[in-house]
C-alpha cells in the first residue's frame, strides 16, 4: 500500500515524439533546466523515470538507488537480447523526487520536455506527484509503487497501469488480521495523502463487518514538524487502544517512533501498512519500538538473474561519472571529499559494508520496476508485431513505436498483459493460465494440466473391462446350455423363452459397462446412460414376469381357476414390453430437455482437467435409477410372496435373493458415488452394474446349471413335481 504522493507512488510515464522531434528542433524550446543529478542514456524511445533518492536534503536512500538501477539494468537486459524488440533501442532519463510532491511534479515536466539537444522521441519512468499528474500530462503512467484504489477508475485515469495491486486487497487481509487477534478496538492513522485517505476509508467500511471499531482517526501532513508531531502524540497517549494501524511512507514513520522514543511510549502495537513494512532502515533505528510489528509486505521475488552483478559492478573509477553514486559511495563508507569527515580513498570495499543497495533477498519493489519496464518493452514489441489491417485501431491501424500516442501504449498493454505477467514468476498481478493449463513449479510458465478419465489402459480399467467381458461370456455360455438341454423340465419349467430373454438382457447389461471406460464424448454420454436404464429395465421386468407366472402357476392349480388364460406368453412378452417402456418414455424426456454431455471439469483438482459425463438434468439421471428400484421393489414383494409356494423347480426364492443382493449393491452405490470424482466415480458406477448382474446371474442360473451339468438324475418330471 504506496503513498499516492511523491514520497512512494512512481510511475512509468509515457511521452511520445510528439513534444520534440527531429522534424521540429528548430521550434522546440528546452523549458527545463540542466541538472547535474539526472541519469540519461540516449536510445530511439526513452524511458524517463522518478525515485525517491533522498528523504530530505540530507538523507540518501540506497534503496531507492536500487531501484534506479534496477530500471537501468532492465533497459540494458532487453537492448542486449536478440530475440526481444530488436528494432527499437531503450533508453532512460531518471530524475530524484526527493520524497516531495513540489519536486516530483517539477521532475516531470523535466522529463517531459526532453533531454537538451535531443532529437529524440521521449519515454517517461517517473515516481510520482500526485493523482492529476498523468492525466495533467496526458501521458501514459506504469506505477510500481501506487496502491491507491482510488487509481482504479478507468474513466479518469485511463491511462494508468501499475504492476502494484490495489490497496483493497490489503485493506481486507489487515482487517482479517486484527480481527483474528481479538483487537476489536483500534487506532487508524494515516499521512494528509489520497493513499492514506482512500486506505482509511475503506478500512472503516470493511471494518464493520468484521466487528472491529475505530478508537479515532487522524491525518497528520507529509512534512512531520514538531508541532504535528505533538497533536498525533497527544491523540494516542489519550486514547485507550494500543493497536494502531499506519498508513504512511518509511519517511514519516522515522518521525514518528523518534518522537515516540523521546516521549518513552511504550506497549504500542504497531499494524504496518506495506509501505513501511518491510524498510529495514526502521528496524535498524528503532527495533525495539517495533517489536510485535504486523503487516503485509509486497510480494518478493526470488531473484532477478544477473542484476547482483550489476549492482555491484561499481568502481572508484565511475562513481563520479554516474549521477548519484558519488553521494552513495560516500553515504556507505561515511567519507567525503571535503568538509569534516575523512576523506575517500577509493580503494574501499563493500564486502566491508552493508548497504540495503546490494540487498536483493528482498526484491520486492525492485521487481516492481522490473516489471513496468517490461510492460513498457512488450507493448512497443507488439506495436512492432503489428501489420496493418489487423491491428487493434480503426480500419485495423497500428501504432508507430517510435511515434505514438499514451492511449495506444495503454491498448498495446491490455493487449499482451497476459504475455507478460504469465512471464514473471511471484508476481503481484498474474494472469491466471487458460482452463487447459497450470502454472509450473517456478509460477513463470503455463504448462498442459493432466488428462484424467476412466481409460482402458488403466490398470482399474483393465480390471473392470475384463469383468465385463468375462461376465457377457458366462451369460451366453448360459444360454448355450440351455439351448442344449431346451427340452428337459428344469429348462422348461419356468417360462423358457423369458430365460432366454433374461439371458441376452444380463449379457447386454454386462456389455453396458464398457460404455462408462474410455474418454467420453458427447454421444457416447447420449447413448450410456439409456443404455443403462433400458437393459436394467428389460432385466428387471423379465424378473417381474417370471415371479408373476410363478403365483399365476399356482393359483392355476386351483379348482375351477382359469388365470393363466390371462397371463400366457404373449402377455408376459407384453408385461416386459410394457415396463421397459415407461424407462424409454423417461429416457426420452431426458434426452430431449437436458441431454448429458461431456465436461471439461477442473474445479476438483488444480493440475487435472477431469474429462467426464455430465448428466445435464439430476432429475433425469435420478428418475432412471429410481424406476429401475421401483421394478425391482415389486419383484422382490412378489418373490418373496411365492418363495415358499410347492414347487422343486420354484425360482421365486432365488429372485428373492438375487433381488436382495441387487439392492444391496445398489444401495451402497448411492453415497460413494456422491462422495467420489473423476475416474474413480465412473468406477463405482461400473462396479455397481456389474456386480448387481452378476448377482443376478448367478442366484437365478448356477443352480440350474448345477443341476443340468452335474446332477442330471435331478433333471426331471417327477422331481419337479415334488411337494
Amino acid at each position: 500500500m504506496a503513498l499516492l504522493a511523491a514520497n512512494v507512488l512512481v510511475f512509468i510515464g509515457l511521452f511520445t515524439g510528439s513534444f520534440c522531434t527531429a522534424g521540429t528542433l528548430d521550434s522546440c524550446v528546452f523549458l527545463g533546466e540542466t541538472e547535474e543529478l539526472s541519469l540519461y542514456e540516449d536510445g530511439d524511445v526513452v524511458i524517463g523515470g522518478l525515485f525517491p533518492l533522498h528523504f530530505s536534503p540530507v538523507s540518501f536512500s540506497s534503496r531507492a538507488l536500487r531501484w534506479m538501477h534496477t530500471m537501468t539494468f532492465a533497459i540494458k537486459e532487453i537492448n542486449k537480447r536478440n530475440d526481444f524488440l530488436s528494432n527499437i533501442t531503450l533508453g532512460f532519463h531518471i530524475r530524484d523526487s526527493c520524497d516531495d510532491i513540489p519536486v516530483s511534479l517539477k521532475a516531470t515536466l523535466q522529463l517531459v520536455n526532453g533531454q537538451p539537444e535531443s532529437n529524440l522521441s521521449t519515454e517517461g519512468v517517473t515516481r510520482n506527484s500526485s493523482m492529476e499528474t498523468t492525466n495533467t500530462l496526458g501521458c501514459a503512467a506504469v506505477s510500481y509503487f501506487a496502491s491507491c484504489s482510488c487509481l482504479s477508475n478507468q474513466k479518469e485515469f485511463p491511462t494508468f497501469m501499475r504492476t502494484m495491486p490495489s490497496d483493497a486487497f490489503q485493506i481486507r487481509a489487515l482487517i482479517q488480521l486484527v480481527r483474528y487477534f481479538g483487537w476489536t478496538w483500534v487506532g487508524v492513522i494515516g499521512v494528509e495523502s489520497d493513499y492514506a485517505r482512500f486506505a482509511i476509508q475503506l478500512f472503516l467500511q470493511e471494518s464493520m463487518h468484521y466487528g472491529v471499531c475505530a478508537a479515532y482517526t487522524n491525518f497528520y501532513p507529509v512534512e512531520l514538524n514538531q508541532h504535528a508531531l505533538d497533536e498525533l502524540l497527544d491523540v494516542i497517549q489519550m486514547k485507550t487502544s494500543k493497536v494502531i494501524v499506519n498508513f504512511s511512507g518509511e519517511s514519516e514513520m522515522q518521525d514518528i517512533l523518534r518522537e515516540v522514543q523521546r516521549r518513552n511510549m511504550t506497549g504500542l502495537q504497531w499494524i504496518a501498512s506495506e509501505a513501511w513494512a518491510t524498510a529495514k532502515s526502521l528496524w535498524e533505528k528503532s527495533g525495539k519500538l517495533l517489536q510485535g510489528t504486523l503487516g503485509f509486505a509486497i510480494q518478493r521475488a526470488a531473484v532477478i538473474p544477473g542484476l547482483h552483478q550489476h549492482l555491484t559492478s561499481l568502481s572508484p573509477l565511475s562513481i563520479h561519472k554516474t549521477a548519484f553514486l558519488a553521494e552513495f559511495w560516500e553515504e556507505t563508507f561515511k567519507c567525503h571529499t571535503y568538509h569534516d569527515r575523512k576523506m575517500c580513498k577509493g580503494t574501499e570495499k563493500f564486502d566491508d559494508v552493508y548497504s540495503p543497495y546490494f540487498d536483493v533477498t528482498q526484491l520486492r519493489v525492485s521487481y516492481n520496476v522490473y516489471k513496468a519496464v517490461y510492460l513498457v518493452a512488450h507493448s512497443l514489441q507488439d506495436m512492432s508485431d503489428c501489420k496493418d489491417g489487423k491491428g487493434p485501431f480503426q480500419n485495423g491501424s497500428c501504432a508507430n513505436p517510435k511515434n505514438f500516442k499514451p492511449w495506444e501504449v495503454k491498448s498495446a498493454v491490455t493487449l499482451i498483459k497476459i504475455l507478460i505477467f504469465s512471464t514473471f514468476s511471484d508476481s503481484l498481478e498474474c494472469s491466471p493460465c487458460s482452463e487447459d493449463t497450470w502454472p509450473n513449479a517456478a509460477r513463470d510458465l503455463c504448462i498442459p494440466k493432466n488428462v484424467e478419465f476412466l481409460s482402458y489402459y488403466d490398470a482399474l480399467g483393465i480390471l473392470l473391462c475384463t469383468t465385463s467381458v468375462l461376465g457377457a461370456c458366462m451369460s451366453f455360455f448360459v444360454v448355450v446350455v440351455f439351448f442344449k438341454y431346451k427340452d428337459t423340465p428344469i429348462v422348461r419349467a419356468n417360462n423358457m423363452e423369458l430365460s432366454f430373454l433374461l439371458l441376452v438382457f444380463l449379457a447386454i447389461c454386462f456389455l453396458v459397462g464398457l460404455l462408462f471406460i474410455g474418454e467420453p464424448s458427447d454421444w457416447l454420454c447420449l447413448i450410456k446412460f439409456p443404455a443403462f436404464g433400458i437393459s436394467f429395465a428389460l432385466c428387471i421386468s423379465c424378473l417381474l414376469a417370471k415371479t408373476s407366472v410363478v403365483l399365476m402357476a399356482f393359483r392355476a392349480r386351483l379348482p375351477g381357476s382359469t388365470v393363466m388364460k390371462w397371463f400366457g406368453a404373449k402377455q408376459q412378452r407384453a408385461s416386459v414390453l410394457l415396463g421397459t417402456a415407461v424407462q424409454v418414455f423417461v429416457c426420452l424426456s431426458w434426452l430431449l430437455t437436458a441431454p448429458p454431455h461431456a465436461n471439461y471439469n477442473t474445479n476438483y483438482h488444480s493440475s487435472t482437467i477431469i474429462i467426464e459425463c455430465v448428466t445435464g438434468s439430476e432429475v433425469g439421471f435420478w428418475c432412471v435409477l429410481g424406476y429401475i428400484g421401483f421394478l425391482a421393489c415389486m419383484c422382490l414383494v412378489m418373490a418373496f410372496l411365492a418363495r415358499k409356494l410347492p414347487d422343486n423347480f420354484n425360482e421365486a426364492k432365488f429372485i428373492t435373493f438375487s433381488m436382495l443382493i441387487f439392492f444391496a449393491v445398489w444401495i451402497t452405490f448411492i453415497p460413494v458415488y456422491m462422495s467420489t470424482v473423476g475416474k474413480f466415480t465412473v468406477a463405482v458406477h461400473v462396479f455397481a452394474i456389474l456386480a448387481s448382474t452378476l448377482g443376478l446371474l448367478l442366484c437365478i442360473f448356477a443352480p440350474k446349471c448345477y443341476i443340468l451339468l452335474l446332477r442330471p438324475d435331478k433333471n426331471c418330471k417327477k422331481k419337479s413335481l415334488q411337494k
